[in-house]
């Protein structure tokens, strides 16, 4: 992207011209998808912080397919928001798949969404264990009443753990709601 400035309170923005992002694509396909089927979207997110959320609302007439989204960083917070049973962090962790499951869930127990992608990780480039590394992260998808969950480790720094997390939820998503 170029920014130009072209005085203290005037600024002019050009994007590059080879076209949408592998990201943008992938939101246009699952809104045709969410949009074929009649469904709502929402998302529960800890480690990409609304990334996914942003992703999807980034694209206009977003509100005919996306509901809600839970930007649940804290472990308090996929308690409150999303009704994730303390215990189940305390036993397994936020990171796990029990977790990412319970979440996916959640975001579709609370809201008028029939469709859900949860993600939980360590995006690094601190937080990371033996067991739990930076780049892991658990996905959760609720699709129809369906519950998917997958543990994915992705390499690189905290943006592009976070920009292939976001990538990955998506692509999940669309193959599942191809398959509902």
């Amino acid at each position: 992207m170029v920014i130009k400035v072209n005085g203290m309170n005037d600024a002019s923005f050009s994007a590059d011209a080879s076209g949408p992002s592998e990201t943008a694509a992938l939101v246009e396909q699952l809104a045709k998808a969410l949009q074929d089927k009649g469904w709502m979207m929402a998302t529960a997110e800890s480690c990409t912080g609304g990334l996914i959320a942003g992703a999807c609302t980034d694209l206009s007439g977003s509100s005919n397919w996306f509901e809600r989204g839970f930007v649940t960083y804290s472990n308090e917070a996929k308690t409150e928001l999303l009704g994730v049973d303390a215990a189940l962090i305390a036993g397994h962790g936020a990171v796990s798949e029990q977790v990412a499951r319970a979440m996916a869930e959640g975001a579709v127990a609370r809201s008028r969404a029939q469709v859900s992608v949860a993600v939980t990780g360590v995006a690094g480039p601190t937080g990371g264990s033996v067991d739990k590394p930076v780049g892991t992260v658990w996905f959760g998808w609720s699709v129809g009443g369906q519950t998917r969950t997958e543990r994915r480790r992705f390499q690189g720094g905290r943006a592009e753990v976070r920009e292939a997390t976001v990538d990955h939820a998506l692509h999940v998503l669309i193959e599942l709601l191809r398959r509902a």
